[in-house]
């Protein structure tokens, strides 16, 4: 995919963790983008300069409180004036809280970019991964990996960028300033303190993520319980089950009681903790600074201005736990979408591929083997020709591997035997977008996006006029009912077609494929799963699609290929006979057999509506008599 991905470890370094992101952060494509992040990083460095001088207004104003001669000679002449001192303390943080918010500004673009790239990545990539992977995975899961990626983006920017090298500038400035103007004593009382404070506080949170992962784990068992309850209200009402559903809640109640006690007497302990060790640091200080003012050689101001650098420091140390959770759990996510970066492509196109040329449009399937799993083989050296312009049907029990021929030619899969040739051309060695642009599909189960009906057809050709769109409708002989619609072509259908009838879909994927004009035609049981009267409606479209196309069709429903050139009947994964359907019915094999067992449901489903059909007009009839 991209050599920049690598794989995050969740306790990796931060800068391993920052050398991931940056290529995406200093895109080489984009040098505004760069620009941008100079620009913080500027401002980054005046904020935290102002920063530095907030506490030396603090200790001026107070030895000019204090009535000191020594105040620095290069400060303009006004400034000697205590109350201007303390207006430009407050002004000196003003300052630094604004360039603070603009390095925030100028680098949520670098951010956002991050993020939209990132995801748009791992969005192409998850439609390059074959059918395989997507069938072993949750849909829902895969989106969650997305969505919970972009938001660890966001938190190891916030955290790790925005505020963790931050705080580590503002120790290093201070620890300067302490070093040049004091004692080299303060930087390590100050470096003991925050190591000791940082290595406490990680410890500390790793402990109660494990108590906090209990509180949640009870917290959801509770409410997965209660939601079953409510849910089965009527059930546990007819078994008078009340007590015990009652108990198991507070079983789950009490695990969650005492997780969330542990939960608040860790924060308790950790709060005291990361206290007690800052404390003590800044007192160590403190007394260093007042026997110092004793000896004469530091002023009171001198005394107030380190213990106001401390204090500075201390507020995004407050933070450090928080900050460390944050960026732990942003390491996890994007782990996980790392990781999807890095599954490899089962189905590619070849080194040297070439896009399709149809001229006629002929399949063959020469010796085809094929299976999902070694030891459970699902075609067995299958060879068939579906010549240009007719039309080939494939029937077979289920398991057969009818669906499976279907997958091959639109090669989600490849064979693990054989070839399979569009006029003559090895569909390994050509584009898979030209593979499936010169094929149109219509399955079984049509499903829509939430979108229009027009947005639904147009999507066998993005580029369509309104006109062509109206066309295919025509033809797919849906045009009657869309006019029937509240918007007609502009009606939501609703999450997968919800909105429409199992038939109503089936038409509007035929006109989807209409308007694709593909000069191959698959349909996978397009038919099977509706009713008699709609499927005879439905098969007279379709007629229309396949009309001088190379049409394959995998059939359920035996009524709907009586027509087809050739049938072929597979059995285990072979083919057992094949010819037209008045040949096989002569040889009075399977393919017989199973017509005449569809032929016989039929009739038996027909005799019955008839019944139906009858007895409703006896009862009108009596009803009419009654009412004379």
């Amino acid at each position: 995919m991209n050599n920049n991905h690598k794989k995050i470890d969740a306790d990796a370094p931060m800068m391993r963790t920052l050398a991931s992101l940056w290529p995406y952060m200093w895109p080489k494509e984009r040098p505004d983008l760069k620009t941008r992040v100079l620009i913080a990083i500027g401002f980054l460095v005046i904020a935290k300069l102002v920063t530095l001088l907030i506490p030396y207004f603090f200790k001026w104003a107070t030895d000019a409180f204090n009535g000191t001669e020594n105040l620095p000679g290069y400060l303009p002449t006004f400034l000697l004036v205590p109350i201007a001192m303390v207006l430009a303390y407050g002004a000196a943080r003003i300052v630094s809280i604004g360039f603070t918010q603009l390095r925030d500004a100028f680098f949520a673009k670098v951010g956002q970019y991050a993020v939209r790239q990132l995801a748009y990545r791992t969005f192409v990539h998850l439609h390059k991964l074959s059918l395989r992977f997507h069938l072993q995975r949750r849909t829902g899961g895969l989106s969650r990996v997305i969505e919970r990626g972009t938001l660890g983006i966001e938190s190891i920017i916030r955290f790790a960028i925005l505020s963790t090298i931050p705080t580590a500038l503002e120790f290093l400035f201070t620890a300067i300033v302490l070093a040049w103007t004091y004692d080299w004593r303060y930087v390590i009382v100050c470096a003991l303190t925050i190591w000791a404070y940082t290595v406490f506080t990680v410890k500390a949170s790793d402990w109660r993520i494990q108590i906090r992962r209990d509180m949640n784990n009870s917290n959801t068992e509770a409410n997965s319980k209660n939601i079953d309850a409510l849910l089965n209200y009527e059930t546990v009402k007819y078994f008078g089950n009340e007590s015990h559903e009652a108990n198991r809640f507070d079983s789950s109640m009490a695990k969650y009681e005492q997780a969330a006690i542990k939960t608040n007497t860790s924060l308790g302990w950790l709060n005291f903790g990361q206290t007690m060790i800052f404390t003590i640091g800044m007192t160590v200080c403190m007394v260093m600074s007042a026997q110092a003012v004793q000896a004469g050689t530091q002023t009171i101001g001198d005394f107030v201005f380190i213990n106001a650098l401390l204090l500075q420091l201390s507020i995004p140390l407050n933070f450090i736990g928080f900050v460390y959770r944050e960026i732990r759990q942003g390491l996890a996510d994007l782990e996980a979408m790392f990781d999807l970066l890095n599954v490899d492509e089962e189905i590619q196109d070849a080194d040297k591929a070439k896009d399709l040329n149809v001229e006629n449009g002929e399949i063959e399937f020469n010796s085809v083997h094929f299976h999902y799993d070694e030891e459970r083989p699902i075609l067995k050296g299958v060879s068939f020709k579906v010549p240009a312009g007719k039309t080939v049907a494939i029937v077979g029990p289920s398991g057969a591997g009818k669906s499976t021929i279907s997958r091959l030619l639109f090669r989600f899969y490849d064979v693990k035997q054989g070839e399979i040739k569009i006029d003559g051309q090895d569909l390994r060695q050509v584009t898979q977008s030209s593979l499936r642009h010169h094929i149109g599909m219509v399955p079984q189960d049509t499903v829509l996006f939430n979108d229009t009906v027009a947005y639904n057809i147009k999507y066998g050709r993005l580029n369509a006029t309104d006109d062509e769109v109206k066309t295919a409708a025509d033809l797919a002989q849906i045009s009657d009912f869309i006019k029937t619609l509240p918007n007609g072509f502009d009606t939501e259908v609703g999450e997968r077609g919800l909105k429409l009838s199992g038939g109503e879909k089936q038409r509007v994927a035929i006109a989807r494929t209409l308007l694709k004009a593909p000069p191959i035609l698959v349909l996978d049981e397009a038919t099977s799963a509706l009713d008699s009267q709609t499927e005879q409606e439905i098969q007279h479209a379709l007629d229309v699609v396949s009309q001088n196309r190379t049409t394959l069709v995998i059939a359920h429903r035996l009524s709907t290929i009586i027509n087809a050139d050739e049938i072929i009947v597979l059995k285990a994964g072979e083919i057992t006979e094949r010819g037209t359907h008045q040949e096989l019915m002569t040889k009075g094999e399977l393919y017989a057999d199973m017509w005449n067992r569809q032929r016989e449901a039929i009739e038996a489903e027909e005799r019955l509506l008839a019944a139906r059909k009858k007895d409703e007009l006896g009862i009108l009839s009596r009803k009419s008599s009654s009412e004379e």
